[in-house]
């Protein structure tokens, strides 16, 4: 995203375009196309059901896709060797420009389409390379995988002023998703068609276990900000709802339900490309979901989630230690399937608790000793799927493969570590050296996860069918969600329409003070 170009050229272009609409169309178009454009464009040939292409590997998507054909199969280092790399040694180093909302709304946007399929004890290994995604970011943690999911979640009521919403609830005057569990702790009948919570046999306290939500994703309740960021959404879409309703007054439940999750869908894409890309993104130019970029661009294909993009989101080192929830630091290993955290403090003040608390620095030796096993099942499942190693994917996405230790990193610790368990730089696992690495200046993350993120979000986000040349219009949407989707780009466009919110009050995934770096 022409982080290639010289950083003062870069500053000056932002300056001038950024002036300009029609000069900032044009960067847009070709900063979106530079990126997408880095690597082989969709479909993928290779899946991870053959080692070569068949027509299963074409068409069957419930296993995952492969930028890569498979590597050789790999036993040496030891996962277990490579472990101590993302270990932490000393305290944690906190990041200089991310905010903790950065990393529950990436949590919460991944946990909708990277769904890898976790095999079971008693199961075969080659399962990992199985998902149970959608491939399209469709907001399914909110509207579910299915359509019994959908059906399960939505009130499906046709009285004036309740038609096409969300089942939702009331909890000290503030609107939430309804408990997943009765009284009693026994699964609700009308929910049986939700997956069950991820964790939820660790849960063995009623009272929190009676505060988890009846949701469409069976990760939202793992941690409290990613119910939030869930509940945010609830809230919009029957407030949209709600709107439509009013200018629609003859539309039945089905119609309003339908249009509100149009317009929610395509307001969450828009605050993918505009807010969290540009977080990521180290470039002072602002990037704009521009759904004609895609119309008639090669790269509009269908969409279709890859292994190596499983595994170069797993940011476990952005969690701090601990999580601000009402002002108070919590071990974050208290908060796990805790929504009483949420609860407690309230939409509101729990997003701008999450904006004001620094996330960790994404790395190595900078992963809490509670996640450690999250790590090494990491290294494995690269291993399982036979990545092609970390130098090979440099390449493909036009990066320099490494030569020497210190292409790598220039941290001497990350060099000596690596010389130790790789006879070659060639050799380093695909998992491992996404996250060796030395982060890119002015942005969050090191240079191939950044170049990968920004090559598959554009072609996921831009290609969405609700965004396709005939579909984006006011009849998909109607007037009121037009303005709707019009009038938003960030979080915090959402957060205000949707609690009490101080004009003051700050929203955001980049720290308030962070500023761009010229070196």
């Amino acid at each position: 995203m022409l982080n290639n170009w010289p950083r003062w050229i870069v500053f000056l272009a932002a300056a001038i375009a950024n002036r300009w609409p029609w000069l900032r169309r044009i960067v847009n178009r070709a900063a979106v196309n530079s990126a997408v454009n880095s690597a082989r464009r969709r479909p993928h040939i290779y899946s991870t059901y053959h080692d070569y292409v068949s027509w299963t590997s074409l068409t069957d998507q419930t296993w995952s896709a492969r930028h890569l054909p498979p590597g050789p199969v790999r036993e040496n280092p030891t996962p277990e060797a490579i472990l101590p790399l993302f270990q932490r040694t000393q305290g944690q180093v906190l990041s200089d420009k991310s905010t903790c909302l950065f990393p529950a709304f990436a949590q919460y946007l991944t946990d909708g389409f990277i769904r890898t399929r976790m095999p079971r004890s008693d199961e075969p290994v080659a399962l990992r390379r199985r998902n149970t995604s959608n491939h399209n970011i469709d907001l399914c943690p909110l509207y579910g995988r299915t359509p019994e999911q959908t059906l399960a979640l939505r009130a499906r009521d046709e009285t004036q002023g309740r038609r096409g919403r969300l089942k939702s609830q009331i909890v000290e005057g503030e609107e939430y998703a309804q408990f997943l569990f009765d009284a009693a702790g026994v699964m609700k009948p009308e929910f049986a068609a939700l997956d069950e919570p991820l964790g939820l046999n660790n849960v063995v306290d009623p009272v929190q276990r009676g505060r988890l939500f009846a949701v469409g994703g069976d990760r939202v309740n793992t941690v409290p900000q990613v119910a939030t960021i869930n509940t945010l959404f609830l809230r919009e879409h029957n407030r949209v709802a709600a709107a439509i309703e009013r200018g629609h007054p003859t539309w039945d439940d089905e119609r309003v339900f339908q249009t509100a999750r149009n317009v929610v869908v395509v307001c969450f894409i828009k605050i993918v490309v505009e807010d969290y890309i540009n977080h990521i993104s180290p470039t002072p130019f602002k990037l704009y979901a521009e759904p004609s970029i895609a119309w008639l661009a090669p790269w509009n294909k269908p969409n279709w989630i890859t292994a190596e993009f499983s595994l170069l989101y797993r940011w476990h080192a952005l969690i701090p230690d601990d999580m601000v929830w009402s002002g108070t630091p919590v071990p974050v290993r208290q908060t796990f399937m805790n929504n009483g955290y949420l609860l407690d403090a309230g939409l509101a003040r729990a997003i701008t608790d999450l904006s004001a608390q620094k996330a960790g620095k994404v790395g190595p030796f900078n992963t809490a000793e509670a996640l450690k096993h999250v790590e090494l099942a990491s290294i494995q499942q690269d291993r399982d799927a036979r990545l092609q190693p970390y130098a090979a994917y440099r390449e493909y996405v036009k990066l320099k493969p490494p030569k020497k230790w210190r292409h790598v990193s220039r941290d001497k610790r990350v060099q000596k570590f690596l010389s130790e368990v790789y006879a070659d730089p060639g050799d380093i696992d695909f998992f491992v050296g996404l996250f060796s690495e030395d982060l890119e200046i002015n942005s969050p993350l090191p240079p191939l996860i950044l170049k990968m993120v920004a090559l598959d979000a554009f072609s996921q986000a831009l290609t969405n069918p609700l965004l396709s040349e005939h579909a984006f219009c006011p009849e998909t949407f109607s007037d009121e969600g037009w303005e709707v989707i019009q009038s938003t780009s960030t979080l915090r466009d959402v957060l205000a329409r949707n609690a009490t919110l101080p004009e003051d009050a700050y929203v955001g995934m980049t720290q308030k003070t962070w500023r761009h770096r010229w070196w």
